[in-house]
Parts: structure tokens; sequence; C-alpha cells
């Protein structure tokens, strides 16, 4: 097992890229703390690791609402004593931040993702930091996506929202290693397991009228492989980051768009 007795706390664990990764650390001995906006999904991935038999427990908490994360952050810390990993995986409806070309959107729209992603991320990775210096041991996590690094069409501030994010991964680190806590990201590409990607389609079906077939087509078309990432895949290689087995690794976004992107 590559995190036998690690303490994880995941935000956004309810949703495809947060499930799937909290099942991974737990499939490899790590104690999973799940929270999301709403508790049902949550739980459901709870129950599932353990039925597996795995460590979990499912808290609702609003990534975005600073004392509540706290709150939850100290709860894990009275029942563990340390917070080994703090993953951030929250989402955002793409219909709420896309469909609409940069010129006829509104500023309102066109901010909500920068500043629900970036909050979230600096409010989860600042106060697990708070708890890891003193321990000087940690490993802070996040994802982004292929848009951090090329031009795309009717995202609106996803873009933005996901190069501010490897920036801050870049500042987190250069403050943090001196602690020894790493800062990490992943940058997947597709995945057509996720709702999300569903939802991206929708948006690009009404504009350009592709099907998702066209649609998946098209993204596994701009990866070395002619596929894109699979969940478990990104699942996977979250665990390898998290572990000790990537001491060396920090202060980077690990490309994992198969090639669609050149770091």
């Amino acid at each position: 097992m590559l995190l036998p007795g690690k303490v994880a706390v995941i935000y956004g664990a309810g949703g495809a890229i947060g499930g799937a990764v909290a099942r991974a650390f737990a499939g490899e001995g790590a104690r999973v703390y799940l929270t999301g906006r709403l508790q049902a999904p949550v739980e459901i991935v709870a129950k599932d690791i353990v039925s597996a038999g795995g460590a979990a427990e499912a808290a609702e908490v609003d990534a975005l609402d600073e004392p509540a994360v706290d709150r939850h952050l100290l709860e894990v810390l009275d029942k563990e004593g340390r917070v080994d990993i703090s993953f951030n995986a929250i989402g955002l409806p793409d219909p709420e931040t896309g469909g609409i070309p940069l010129a006829e959107m509104d500023t309102e729209r066109f901010s909500l993702p920068i500043t629900t992603y970036t909050r979230s991320y600096f409010l989860t990775a600042h106060l697990a930091a708070a708890h890891m210096i003193p321990k000087k041991s940690g490993v802070i996590m996040t994802v982004t996506a292929l848009p951090a690094r090329m031009g795309t069409q009717n995202n609106g501030g996803y873009g933005p929202a996901m190069a501010a994010k490897e920036a801050l991964t870049r500042d987190l680190s250069a403050e943090l290693a001196p602690h020894g806590i790493r800062v990490v990201g992943l940058r997947p590409h597709g995945m057509p397991e996720t709702p999300t990607m569903r939802e991206l389609a929708e948006i690009y079906a009404k504009s350009s009228g592709l099907t998702w077939e066209q649609f998946t087509g098209f993204l596994a078309s701009t990866a070395h492989t002619r596929r894109v990432m699979a969940l478990d895949e990104m699942a996977n290689m979250a665990v390898f980051i998290a572990s000790d087995k990537a001491s060396g690794m920090t202060g980077t976004t690990v490309n994992l768009t198969m090639g669609a992107v050149a770091d």
C-alpha cells in the first residue's frame, strides 16, 4: 500500500473526480474524510469505501465557507492528531460558467469560476498548511484542466481560473516546501465518465452541432494516445503523488493531458 495510515481530507468528494480520488486513497490505506456542499453524494462515496473495507467519514462542508472548513479540520485533528493530505476537487456546473462568447459575456458570469475555484483552493490550502507546518509534513493537492494552458472557446472564466490555480500551486510550494509540505496539482484532459464532460458536450452541441460521439472523438484526437484519460488513471496518479514515493515532487502541476499540451 502507498498510503498506509495517512489521513486525507477531500473537498468535493461527492463529485466524479473527488469520489474517484477518495476511493483510490482509501484503497491504498488512507483514512479519508470526505466533504461536500451536499451530504448525500458524499455519503454514497463513504459507504462504498467502508463496504470495500476502507475507512471513511462524510461531512457536509461548503469549501467556500472558511469557518466551516476550519471547524471540520479541527474535528479531524481531534480524532487523528494530524492531516497528511488535503485534496481540493470542488466543481462548478459548466452551464453557470460557459456557453457564451467572451465578447457577449457579462463580468459577473466571467468572474464566477475565477473567484469560486481560487477562493476554495486558497482557503482549504492555507487552513491545512497551518496545521501541517508544526508537523513539518503534508501534501496539498488540487485538479486543474487543459484550458489552463491552451486557448478554448466559450469557456468564460474557466481557463483563467485553472491557470490561477496552477500559479497558486507554485506560490504555495515556494512558501511551504521549506516547512516540509509539498504542493502539487493534476491536469487531466477529458475523462468522459464525468458529468462535467456531458455538460460541456451539451454546450458545444448548441454552438457547433457536435454529437456526444463527435465531441469525445474530438477530445481524443488532441491527445497523442488518441484517447483521453480515464478517471481511475487520474486517481492512481493522485495516489502516487500523495505518497512518499513522490517526495521529490512539489511546486508543479502534473501534465496528464496525454500530449494534448506540452510543458
